[in-house]
């Protein structure tokens, strides 16, 4: 679900916006060679045959022995009753850990391609009505997603992956901002997730314990602290990768300065 909501979502948003930017006159010269023409058939083949392959392996194959019983059996000490959540926050925390790395990795490298496009103009009555609506419900809903997950299917990427979306509605609207702060405070909603896991991570290394293993008795709260801080920073990355660039607001006096001297 949240690499769909990521990926698929964010993905077709941001290929609307390349359209929209794409003058016709470079859509009517863009034409395509016959050699490409044949190594995108050549990838659907194989791509075909390998989706066709796995789903030959799940269903007539004998299953072998899976880690999901040693996982469940593990839960009361995991501090949520949703193996999903056990696994990715406590079992494999370093998993977690580094994926809301790339995460931060990939929106930096979308600011340094240069400044944010252009926004859009203030939208009409009609669709401000729904935004009205739809924000406050999508901001609800990511709450509810976050706070399920130590207990059923949800979490920090899902609710992140929501929580965006209300981001995306109000740039949509016209809100340049999307709902994000600016200068320091973004950039410190952008790393509050990494911080608060590592600051989790070395604090229970320094309570005679190992790097993300978690007290049995504050495991649950401390899952819970990460997850919300995660579920921010995630949702602030996907706007800003949706905003296309740098904010305007990104640079201090200084970096403007040195920019000048660069440009200069």
């Amino acid at each position: 679900m949240a690499e769909a909501a990521i990926g698929a979502g964010l993905s077709g948003a941001l290929l609307l916006i390349a359209l929209r930017d794409e003058t016709d006159s470079n859509l009517t010269a863009l034409k395509v060679s016959q050699v490409t023409r044949w190594l995108v058939d050549l990838f659907s083949l194989i791509m075909t045959v390998l989706i066709g392959w796995v789903l030959w392996l799940t269903i007539y194959v004998e299953p072998v022995e899976r880690l999901a019983p040693l996982a469940n059996a593990m839960l009361e000490h995991s501090g949520v009753s949703n193996p999903v959540t056990a696994v990715l926050l406590n079992y494999r925390g370093y998993d977690t850990l580094l994926e809301l790395v790339v995460v931060l990795a990939a929106v930096l490298g979308v600011m340094v391609v240069g400044r944010e496009r252009r926004g859009y103009r203030q939208a009409g009555p009609v669709f401000c009505g729904l935004v009205h609506w739809l924000v406050p419900l999508l901001i609800v809903t990511a709450g509810y997603l976050l706070w399920i997950g130590a207990h059923t299917p949800g979490g920090a990427f899902q609710a992140g992956a929501t929580l965006a979306a209300a981001g995306i509605v109000l740039r949509l609207a016209g809100n340049d901002a999307a709902g994000l702060p600016e200068g320091m405070w973004l950039r410190w909603l952008l790393v509050a997730g990494i911080g608060l896991f590592l600051t989790v991570g070395l604090g229970v290394t320094l309570n005679d314990g190992q790097f993300l293993q978690y007290p049995k008795a504050w495991s649950g709260t401390l899952i819970l602290l990460i997850e919300s801080a995660a579920t921010a920073s995630i949702a602030a990355a996907l706007v800003l990768a949706y905003r296309g660039g740098r904010p305007d607001g990104w640079l201090s006096v200084a970096d403007k300065d040195n920019d000048r001297e660069v440009s200069s």
